[in-house]
């Protein structure tokens, strides 16, 4: 499932948010990142697919 969230990232940015996060707070930044320019979305989306799951606190 990652490298399909890897591949939906680089190609359209909000929908490989969207698989990782959902609809929260991450994924309506990446809408706007990615309306700013195409660039800013992708590392945000891909920062957000390559992140962790979980930390433990």
């Amino acid at each position: 499932m990652d490298l399909i969230r890897v591949i939906f990232s680089v190609l359209i940015p909000p929908l490989g948010v969207f698989l990782k996060v959902g609809l929260g707070g991450h994924f309506w930044l990446n809408i706007v990142l990615t309306i700013l320019g195409y660039i800013p979305g992708l590392i945000h989306a891909i920062w957000i697919t390559a992140r962790s799951e979980q930390r433990a606190a």
